[in-house]
């Protein structure tokens, strides 16, 4: 499902700046197979953390056949040529291991924690090496997955979050696969077949990215990359469908007997290469990313008492991810929440901010960043978003400066050439009229 109760995670990840003291030194090369890797080594703790990431994500599945890439996914777990998904299961648990998968509208892979010791991690590598490169998608794990990913479409359709979320982005990107939704039938449809062809189609190195971070040498970094992808087809075509036409601005209102009205609103806003991109993060913390002393928190919960929470977030993707907004409130104080929130958009499009907003937001966006990378792991999500986007190697180290760059013009026009007020996208669940 795609993150609206994520979008703290998602504010973890973009809106983050490096100390300058600090330095994060990235090495990266290309596997004999054509994959790419970009390895941090780190002695801190006897810890390997290691990500594998293929143009695979949401945003490559057929239209009829939504849902197609994340079962694919689910799939790859279910054990490979030499290991049945019981000796997959309990390889990684003997390993002292965590594998997790990773999903998104352009992405999906696996993440994977091993002890560094040799016997443990050559453990948890072998098998996840094999579960990524042969592949068993065995008929009866294929029908019992396919069930329980059906069955949790029809629940998902039942729930007010899901269902704004699902509308919000059909009206965002009505023809673009960005809008797709899994839903029953679309995963009814999808054979085991399709499975295969999906894993044969975007499981190559072409589109592949691998991330290493831990307590491991540049030598057998380079040496646990091979093992990874060796095996790997090249894979076809992985560049991105068209890009998404604006929308139009429409709202759509769906009644729900949920106690309290759900609001969305959003548009494309966003690319990952996006030269906005600054402006835009420091800009949003101001108006709706930065808590309690955001503004639509001031307006909305502070002043008037309307919601309890009100965040606004920018996701970018490979092409213009959304910039978001959302919140819940009583279904009888819905609209005017919703006028609200939108006066509060209009009038920051219009003059931005202050020079006191913009200062306490470079100051908290800089500061507040050590915590976002102070363990192997979140160092690795940082890494792999480089990694996986192409971005630049010194990304994170650049990263303060061009923050503390960021002016009040910058924000201004950023915001007026990104967000057009009348053209968000607007959906309420739970609504009266």
């Amino acid at each position: 499902m795609r993150p609206a109760l994520c979008a703290s995670i998602a504010l973890l990840l973009l809106a983050a700046a490096l100390p300058a003291a600090a330095r994060v030194q990235i090495e990266h090369w290309t596997t004999q197979s054509g994959a790419r890797v970009y390895f941090v080594e780190t002695h801190a703790l006897p810890i390997v953390d290691v990500s594998v990431e293929f143009a695979a994500g949401g945003a490559y599945d057929p239209r009829e056949r939504a849902g197609l890439g994340q079962l694919t996914l689910t799939l790859l777990k279910g054990g490979s040529a030499r290991f049945s998904e019981s000796e997959v299961d309990r390889r990684i648990a003997d390993a002292g291991a965590q594998l997790r998968d990773n999903f998104d509208l352009d992405r999906a892979g696996f993440a994977l924690r091993t002890l560094s010791s040799e016997a443990e991690r050559k453990l948890a590598l072998d098998t996840l090496a094999d579960i990524l490169q042969s592949p068993r998608f065995a008929s009866e794990i294929f029908e019992r997955e396919k069930a329980r990913a059906i069955a949790n479409a029809a629940e998902a359709e039942t729930q007010p979050d899901h269902i704004a979320e699902k509308r919000l982005y059909a009206l965002m990107y009505p023809s673009h696969p960005y809008g797709l939704t899994a839903t029953p039938t679309t995963l009814a449809a999808i054979a085991r077949e399709d499975v295969e062809r999906h894993y044969r189609a975007r499981y190559g190195t072409a589109g592949a990215a691998v991330t290493i971070v831990g307590d491991l040498s540049i030598d057998a970094a380079r040496s646990l990359a091979e093992q990874l992808t060796s095996r790997l087809a090249p894979g076809g075509d992985v560049a991105l469908p068209p890009p998404a036409p604006p929308g139009s601005g429409e709202t759509v209102r769906v009644a729900h007997p949920s106690t309290q009205s759900h609001v969305l609103l959003g548009e494309p806003a966003l690319a990952r290469d996006d030269p906005d991109y600054f402006p835009l993060l420091v800009g949003n913390y101001i108006l709706g990313g930065g808590g309690f002393v955001s503004r639509l928190m001031t307006e909305v919960r502070s002043k008037h008492g309307l919601a309890y929470s009100v965040y606004s977030y920018f996701y970018p993707f490979a092409q213009r991810g959304p910039f978001q907004v959302g919140l819940q409130t009583r279904r009888d104080q819905a609209n005017e929440a919703l006028k609200r929130v939108r006066d509060v958009i209009a009038e920051f499009v219009a003059r931005g901010p202050t020079e006191a907003e913009l200062k306490a937001a470079k100051k908290s966006l800089i500061g507040g960043f050590p915590l976002r990378i102070d363990t192997n792991r979140k160092l690795l999500e940082q890494v792999a978003v480089i990694a996986y986007y192409r971005l630049p190697t010194s990304w994170l180290d650049a990263y303060p400066a061009r923050l503390e760059a960021v002016t009040l013009d910058q924000v201004r026009g950023a915001f007026a050439r990104r967000i057009a007020p009348d053209k968000l996208a607007t959906v309420v669940v739970g609504a009266t009229d």
